[in-house]
């Protein structure tokens, strides 16, 4: 292939004699943290030269580059791809009878829950490629085809999320006889306590629970909390059921960061770093852990937003083949679409996996969406550039700030633009690291989701405070000393004691965000202003209390009699401040 400015650093890299040229022009390129590799991968020529043009001092660095890379692309060759393994149907012999496995099914599951079938049959060869199986669920007239998974030593589970009461019969279909045709039913229950089924959209830019019920999201950030070992875990989950969130961004595949460079405790795939990853078998103890992690967070009440690729490994999974993306995939989607509180991210920061083009994400969405028959909440979040969340299979937008100071801000732009739920799941995280993405005040992090919010949006948290363990709850957990989940929680409770339990934006001054309903409730935040009072235009004849609430200070002060028509409101002269006007009974 021919390189121009637009090509990628780690696309240069993938030949071998364009790798030798351009490690001589770049000679620190390949001894960068794995973290700095990563990005610098996913960069192009051009970028690269803007970001070192000062230490580079070549005016014609790119094309004295380019000429010398040219007679590397007209020998190169594209790399051989694993070509995906389709399984036989001579897998078992022919005098094995059908439908002889082993079955253990139980005889009742309760709607949303999990009902798994576990099948006792054949490990030779290797079943994670050579052996297919799904069951078809049937209720009524309707069937629901479910993808089912080999979980080691002869063990194969389908695991199903039923979503309406009633009976239900499966019968099982493989390419190995002993698992292909068996039968069995079962009845569904109502749902527990606390189980309102997987959240979806509502009302185009909100979400509730499939029973109706309204949820809110109010997301944190522990993208390698499962691969800290029992103790650091269990501490990460004492704190979020104290916290007010209640969804929480999290990585399958561990992570090689600042401030995280520790081995995990289970590596997805059978081998090793140093003599390579087998990715035609998978660990289930890895994925086990997985689960059962993810299983703790439904019991909190807690939504796994499930990030399914990052860039930032030293492992290799962020470079994987397209068969071996592919086979990962519905292997996961089998493992985990049952569990009810599952939401997928295709990726964290999409745009830096410098392997993976627009078509990839593509694709890796239809693998996701045709074998999740949950129908679970998807999306793609960004890094430089937005995903092209008009795509039909996005549920909502995952945001990545790409203006340093603008962020919640934009939140009624993107609503009008998209015209799906805006989940900034990224605004820079409380802290006091030297990054700037890491280092904002819990005033602004406050701010930051109060503007959000009355914009109709919901604001994403994170933490990266310094301590001697190096334990950033932002990556492994832990425990929060920030200031701003108590105000987060705050507004939560603002929020869902609003009409309908949500905000919506409403036209407003040029200079106050408002949200609410027309002529009968407006919340107005002040943010980084500090008025010492303001002046209210509302329909007269219509009479409202008022509430002036100081959203760092965490109270709610009723002012005394009604207001209507034009009026003054005398405020503290403070930042942080909103006032509250609700139509009297």
């Amino acid at each position: 292939m021919a390189f121009s400015e637009k090509t990628r650093i780690g696309i240069i890299l993938r030949n071998e004699a364009a790798r030798e040229i351009l490690v001589r022009r770049l000679p620190d390129l390949l001894s960068a943290p794995p973290h700095i590799l990563s990005l610098l991968k996913s960069m192009t020529l051009e970028m690269i030269y803007k970001f070192r043009q000062e230490e580079l001092d070549q005016p014609d660095w790119i094309a004295e580059t380019l000429a010398e890379l040219a007679g590397a692309a007209a020998d190169s060759e594209e790399p051989a791809q694993e070509r995906e393994v389709v399984p036989s149907a001579a897998y078992e012999r022919a005098e094995v009878p059908e439908a002889s496995a082993s079955l253990r099914s139980p005889e009742e599951a309760e709607q949303w829950g999990i009902y798994e079938i576990e099948l006792h049959g054949p490990s030779h060869g290797n079943p994670y490629t050579d052996v297919s199986l799904a069951a078809e669920f049937r209720h009524g007239d309707r069937a629901v085809r479910m993808g089912g998974f080999y979980d080691g030593e002869g063990v194969y589970r389908i695991r199903f999320m039923p979503d309406a009461q009633g009976a239900w019969t499966f019968r099982t279909e493989s390419n190995a006889r002993s698992l292909n045709g068996i039968e069995g039913s079962f009845r569904v229950a109502a749902p527990s306590p606390g189980n309102y089924g997987p959240v979806r959209v509502k009302d185009t830019f909100h979400f509730a629970y499939e029973d109706g019920t309204s949820y809110n999201p109010v997301g944190t950030t522990c993208y390698a909390w499962t691969h800290q070992g029992a103790e650091l875990e269990e501490q990460t989950l004492e704190t979020l059921k104290a916290s007010p969130f209640n969804k929480l961004r999290m990585c399958v595949f561990p992570k090689s960061y600042l401030f995280n460079f520790n081995e995990p405790v289970y590596y997805p795939f059978e081998g090793s770093l140093e003599k390579g990853w087998d990715y035609t078998r998978f660990n289930p103890a890895f994925f086990r852990h997985l689960e059962n992690r993810i299983a703790d967070l439904g019991r909190l009440g807690i939504e796994a937003d499930l990030i399914l690729f990052h860039a930032y490994d030293r492992w290799g999974y962020s470079e994987m083949g397209p068969a071996a993306d592919d086979r990962y995939l519905r292997y996961i989607t089998a493992r985990l679409s049952a569990y009810r509180n599952v939401w997928w991210s295709l990726a964290n920061e999409y745009d830096l996996l410098w392997n993976k083009e627009l078509d990839d994400w593509e694709r890796y969405a239809q693998i996701v969406t045709e074998n999740d028959p949950a129908g679970h909440l998807i999306s793609n979040h960004n890094c430089f550039a937005f995903y092209d969340f008009s795509k039909p299979w996005v549920t909502h937008c995952s945001i990545q700030r790409v203006d340093v100071y603008k962020t919640s801000e934009a939140t009624t732009e993107w609503r009008e633009k998209w015209q799906k739920p805006i989940v900034i799941d990224e605004c820079a995280y409380e802290g006091d690291i030297d990054q700037g993405w890491g280092n904002i005040t819990g005033e602004e992090m406050t701010r930051r989701f109060w503007e959000g919010a009355v914009r109709g949006g919901y604001v994403g948290h994170g933490e990266t405070y310094l301590n001697s363990e190096e334990v950033l709850w932002w990556s492994k957990g832990g425990r929060l000393s920030g200031t701003s989940p108590d105000r987060i929680a705050f507004l939560r409770q603002i929020t869902e004691e609003s009409p309908g339990g949500v905000l919506n934006p409403l036209p407003s001054d040029w200079d106050v965000p408002c949200a609410g309903v027309k002529d009968e409730y407006y919340l107005y935040y002040f943010g980084f202003n500090q008025p010492k009072f303001r002046n209210f235009n509302r329909k007269p004849g219509t009479k409202y209390n008022v509430d002036v609430i100081d959203t760092w200070n965490m109270t709610v002060e009723r002012l005394e009699g009604t207001y209507e028509g034009s009026f003054r409101i005398e405020l503290p002269g403070k930042q942080y401040m909103a006032v509250r006007l609700t139509k009297t009974e």
